[in-house]
């Protein structure tokens, strides 16, 4: 401890504390305000992100209530809409079934008539159709087989005679 105060110098601290003082005093007038003023920008700009964050938050919420208000509205007029189409539907029931019961008996008989006429128009074409996938199929299967065409259809025919459809 004794070194330390016979190693004290008088003038070295007057020079040392005017040094210190100085430069406290330029940090004063040329630093400080700088810093404060960023500081403060920084302040703000972090203020003004929270109440933008805000805002949108709230706009949200609106946003949501808004949606809400509408899927209500919407549910409301499509339960209607669906009410609507319901007796809609009952409505078109009850006038056909009375119109058709008034023309059931001439209809079954026009349509039964249809129906026979065509079971045969489709039963021919069947047959038809078939016959002509018997062809290719045979001519595929037994071309090795059969040297010309007239053998092959001469086949074909013989076995649709065997064949019997329903």
């Amino acid at each position: 401890m004794e070194t330390l105060l016979n190693d004290f110098s008088p003038g070295l601290f007057v020079v040392q504390t005017i040094l210190l003082l100085g430069l406290i005093f330029l940090l004063v007038k040329f630093a400080w305000k700088p810093i404060l003023t960023s500081l403060n920008e920084r302040e703000e700009g972090i203020q003004n992100a929270l109440d933008a964050a805000e805002n949108a938050k709230k706009e949200m919420e609106n946003l949501n209530a808004d949606n809400e208000r509408l899927l209500k509205e919407a549910r409301a007029e499509r339960e209607t809409m669906l009410k609507e189409a319901r007796e809609m539907k009952d409505k078109i029931i009850a006038d056909a079934t009375e119109e058709a019961n008034a023309k059931a008996g001439k209809l079954i008989e026009q349509a039964q008539a249809a129906i026979e006429t065509e079971k045969k128009a489709a039963m021919a074409e069947l047959k038809t159709h078939v016959a002509s996938l018997s062809i290719d199929i045979a001519e595929k299967v037994v071309k090795g087989e059969l040297s010309d065409k007239k053998k092959q259809l001469a086949l074909v025919d013989s076995m649709i005679g065997d064949a019997t459809l329903n």
